[in-house]
Order: C-alpha cells, then structure tokens, then sequence
C-alpha cells in the first residue's frame, strides 16, 4: 500500500470519528459537493463520492449510505466484461434525511424536503415532499408535516440546549403526561 493511500485511510478514520465539519471538509477533498450550512452524520458516500451533490442546509443522520454504483451487472460478467454501471445522487437545498436511509444511484431529491428513517430511495422525488418507505415514496407535503410539527404536544424549545439542560426539561414535561 503507498504512502497516499496510508494518509487517506488516516484522514478518513479521524474525520468519522470527528464532528460534521471535519467530515465535510474530507468529503470535499474526495469530490462530493457540498453546499453551506450541512450537517452529515455519515461517511458512506460510495465508491465514487465525486458523484453526489448536496445542496445548502442538508443534514444526513447516521447510518445513511449514498450508493452511486449498481453490483447487480457483477450478474452478466459473460455478456458485460469489466463494465459497470453508475448514476450522480442529487440532494436540493434545505433537506433533512433520516437515520438508516439508503440512496441510490439516479436519485434525486427537491428542494425542502423530509426524508423518514429507514427509507430506500431510487428515482426523482418532488420539492417540498415528505418521503418515507422501502421503497420510498412522497406521504405528504412539507406543509403538512410542519403543520403536524406546529401542533405536536410533545414541540419542546430545546435546540440550542446541552444535553443537561434538556434532560430535566424534557423529563419533566413527560412527568406530566399520562399515559
């Protein structure tokens, strides 16, 4: 193994185990285009990062994996020798994307988007959309989700808190539920 490739691996252990910004500024350096205001959980970007795009204020949770590549034409080696078959991933701005996603080659994601946890995605999917399922499908409209969020009883202000500062705010409000 050559000394750049020894770096790489290197470089790309500490920025999984960093913070967002470091995995950003890693993935920038393997080709993926990033917009401003991300925040990426994840490192699986594919084989070939240099075919996926992510606009502004993308947050992409942990587990997600971006596949830019179809294994499936390993099938028909006989008939396709050394071919491979690869399609771009294109994520708008304003994209929120759940834990244990799968994107695949040839997906495209509009601008303000919600994507469920879990979800398999293949194909072009509508801005302003709610996404959700294996296979993935559009649900609702964004402006029915934020409805949904505007009236959740369970809405608590805690965004900009530390986990210590949450935990009794959190606690509490459920203390007063019933069951």
């Amino acid at each position: 193994m050559n000394l750049k490739r020894i770096v790489n691996r290197i470089q790309r252990f500490i920025a999984e185990h960093s913070g967002s910004d470091r995995k950003i500024k890693f993935l920038r350096k393997q080709g993926v285009i990033i917009g401003n205001g991300c925040h990426l959980e994840t490192m699986s970007f594919s084989t070939e990062p240099y075919l996926v795009e992510l606009g502004d204020h993308v947050a992409i949770a942990n587990g997600t994996v971006l596949v830019t590549h179809d294994g499936g034409i390993s099938c028909f080696r006989d008939e396709f020798p050394g071919d491979d078959v690869f399609g771009k991933i294109v994520i708008g701005n304003n994209v929120h994307i759940g834990v244990n996603c799968t994107i695949l080659p040839n997906t495209e994601i509009g601008d303000n988007c919600i994507v469920g946890a879990g979800s398999v995605l293949r194909g072009r999917f509508p801005a302003d959309s709610v996404i959700v399922g294996n296979p993935a499908k559009v649900i609702m409209s964004i402006q029915t989700q934020k409805f949904l969020f505007r009236v959740n009883p369970n809405r608590l202000h805690t965004e900009e808190m530390s986990d210590p500062a949450k935990k009794p705010i959190v606690l509490r409000h459920f203390a007063t539920k019933k069951s």
